[in-house]
């Protein structure tokens, strides 16, 4: 699942929460697209990706891929289109496209940072974790970016080394909900539940969180058994029907014996890439020098 996808307001709202648990390992349920706008993209060049329909967000991958054909690589063109390909779950092509940018620009940390995100999604993750560590500096940090280190480090099993990460963008950007939500996450994977609905209740609690960090919640609180509380919550964002019907299924899950162990095996994924990434879609990119 995309990285941006599991992000927008057209993922299906009535998804079991079951489902969200067991693609934690695989990042599906991390906020990596919430954008650090400090650099040189302003909110009118970086357009924020349309979230009402599926029709929508194609006709914006459209008009930005007219934009890219035009002229490959341009900064502004090839991280909107490359945004808007990740959401259609166009992995490789997106990739390929952001790459173009990196070459002319293997320098420039928003490139860099948006290339990074595009490889974690294909499933490159120590390729990511590389350009990403290239994508800001001391002297010039980059919170979005740092976050989305952290997710690839939760993604290959150091959970700690996120921990540190999600930290470090913390001190940029303090109770950024996105970040908030992602270290939540990460005490889940580490199966600190206690630290996870501590993080996650200061998440909730920001003027800028959305459903993303209310499902989160209610489902940490449905793991601790606190079901009422998980329902209600999830109430604001979907049909007391479905709430009920999400609630049932980690009741169900966490009654069965080794549950945690059957959370991993069925996010695992051995190749690390995502189930729906279509291999042969392009080439496999290199990365930029720089």
């Amino acid at each position: 699942m995309s990285l941006i996808a599991a992000g927008r307001r057209g993922v299906a709202r009535q998804h079991a929460i079951v489902l969200l648990l067991a693609s934690v390992a695989l990042g599906g349920c991390y906020d990596m697209d919430t954008d650090d706008v400090t650099g040189t993209i302003n909110h009118d060049q970086q357009s924020s990706l349309p979230a009402a329909s599926d029709s929508e967000l194609r006709a914006y991958a459209e008009e930005w891929g007219k934009r890219y054909e035009a002229n490959p690589g341009e900064k502004v063109a090839s991280i909107n289109y490359g945004r808007a390909l990740r959401a259609l779950t166009r992995y490789a092509q997106a990739v390929a496209v952001i790459q173009s940018a990196a070459v002319k620009a293997p320098k420039d940390y928003e490139i860099l940072g948006a290339y990074g995100k595009a490889l974690a999604d294909a499933g490159q993750l120590q390729q990511a974790a590389d350009v990403l560590s290239r994508s800001y500096a001391p002297e010039d940090p980059n919170w979005s970016n740092m976050s989305a280190q952290g997710i690839v480090a939760d993604r290959l099993g150091d959970h700690d080394g996120a921990q540190e990460y999600y930290r470090n963008a913390l001190k940029i950007a303090p109770n950024e909900p996105s970040i908030l939500n992602n270290l939540a996450l990460s005490y889940l994977l580490a199966k600190k539940t206690s630290q996870a609905e501590e993080t996650l209740r200061k998440a909730v609690a920001q003027p800028g969180a959305d459903y993303r960090e209310r499902d989160n919640l209610a489902l940490v609180l449905s793991l601790e058994g606190k079901f009422a509380e998980g329902e209600k919550l999830s109430k604001a964002d979907m049909s007391g029907e479905a709430a009920a019907a999400n609630a049932a299924a980690i009741r169900r899950m966490i009654s069965q014996p080794n549950s945690w162990s059957e959370i991993k095996r069925s996010g695992a994924n051995p190749s690390g890439k995502p189930a729906n990434a279509d291999p042969g879609q392009d080439p496999k990119p290199s990365s930029p020098a720089g």
